[in-house]
């Protein structure tokens, strides 16, 4: 059975920056967490950030920039936070390869998760396109990575999927 890498924070864990989360309500996901295809992860926390935390953004760049230390990622008080960022989405792709994993559902915007926006890294909300550390690592790897806006796609890449 296909498993799938998804955020903690839209399982309803209390991991984001905030001590919040994006928690979804879904039946699709409710049939996954039942069929014990999903493996969680929250790649901030795993990096060693705690709860709650400053909130961060990438500056001057995108999560494949981060990567290639183009870019860095700092939290509001201005402290750079890259390393935690880089190690958490290492662990994610350790937990992808161990559970053989081809696919991930990350929390949209996030300095980590974000599959196609990410905030500007100037903390004013605004938001531009781009991916996350850990989505931009996982996608070079080979897995498909969808926002939790795109659970009817993930279900239809699962069907398209050889076993």
């Amino acid at each position: 059975m296909e498993k799938i890498l998804i955020s903690g924070c839209l399982l309803g864990m209390n991991v984001r920056y905030d001590n919040k989360n994006q928690s979804i309500e879904s039946e699709i996901v409710i049939k996954w967490q039942r069929e014990s295809r999903l493996v969680v992860v929250c790649p901030e926390v795993e990096g060693g950030l705690f709860v709650p935390r400053p909130p961060a953004e990438i500056v001057e760049g995108g999560g494949e920039d981060v990567l290639n230390g183009k870019a860095g990622i700092l939290n509001k008080n201005g402290e750079d936070v890259t390393a935690a960022f880089i190690r958490g989405a290492e662990i994610a792709l350790e937990l992808a390869k161990r559970f053989s994993i081809r696919i991930a559902i990350l929390k949209e915007k996030s300095p980590s998760c974000g599959s196609s926006s990410i905030y500007d890294g100037s903390f004013s909300g605004k938001r531009i396109p781009g991916q996350g550390v850990t989505a931009a690592l996982l996608r070079k790897n080979g897995i498909k990575v969808f926002s939790e806006k795109q659970l009817a796609a993930v279900q239809e890449y699962i069907g398209l999927l050889p076993n």
